[in-house]
């Protein structure tokens, strides 16, 4: 078959590990890649597995499963599994994908799996192009945030990574090029300026000449213009007519 979800299933009963690969088994677009008792072997796994999803329990000895959330360091979709409902609007509020209650009723599961989009592509193949109300995990300070794409303001290169600026001004530092994130947002709404910018266009204000031809474009609820080089400019004329 094509691409499938590589799981990694992080619950510190053996039993219950065992159980949720079963039932994960008899889904041929899902492989689990690993298993992991708690926080501290999760990070492990995760790091050497890079799993597209984790089936989380949230009540472990040590940290909890939203402690091992908010020390992810790459995007992860995230399915809870408890045996406890009351975690449920918590879990929403960091964009969880689905919020599973033990014993776990194998419809259910199914379920939370259609609710996952493309899997991620084997290396060499391209990766899925982005939808504007995707969500993404970054990481913000010490925690990790589940973002809506439209949330995203603009885009800046930053040496080897890309500096993502939300539109309440919080800032992610992300090791991802800016022809990765170009490749990848939906040209509709995003468009680069720079060779080191890119904006959402939905936040634009204004655009204004600036010297040696060049221009500059000014944000919604942002002092500070970004340039915009002449390679870029009259293209970007042409989208706002």
């Amino acid at each position: 078959m094509g691409n499938r979800w590589k799981v990694v299933i992080v619950d510190d009963e053996r039993l219950a590990r065992n159980k949720l690969r079963s039932l994960l088994e008899e889904h041929p677009e899902i492989s689990v890649v690993g298993e992991a008792d708690g926080v501290e072997s999760a990070l492990r796994v995760i790091e050497h597995a890079g799993p597209d999803v984790l089936f989380l329990d949230i009540q472990m000895p040590g940290q909890s499963g939203f402690d091992l959330v908010n020390q992810l360091k790459r995007a992860v979709k995230i399915i809870f599994v408890t045996a406890y409902d009351e975690y449920a609007i918590r879990a929403f509020e960091i964009n969880a994908l689905d919020y599973l209650l033990k014993p776990i009723n194998p419809e259910r599961l199914a379920r939370a799996i259609k609710r996952l989009p493309d899997p991620a592509p084997e290396p060499g193949q391209q990766a899925r192009p982005l939808e504007y109300d995707d969500f993404l995990l970054l990481p913000f300070g010490d925690a990790s945030i589940f973002l809506k794409l439209s949330s995203i303001k603009c885009i800046c290169a930053a040496g080897v990574y890309s500096e993502v600026v939300t539109t309440d001004s919080q800032k992610a530092l992300v090791l991802r090029s800016l022809n990765e994130w170009e490749a990848r947002l939906p040209e509709k709404h995003f468009a680069r300026i720079h060779r080191s910018t890119i904006v959402n266009l939905n936040y634009v204000e204004r655009i204004e000449n600036w010297f040696n031809r060049s221009s500059r474009l000014f944000l919604k609820q942002t002092a500070e213009p970004l340039n915009v080089s002449r390679r870029y400019a009259a293209r970007l004329r042409l989208r706002f007519g």
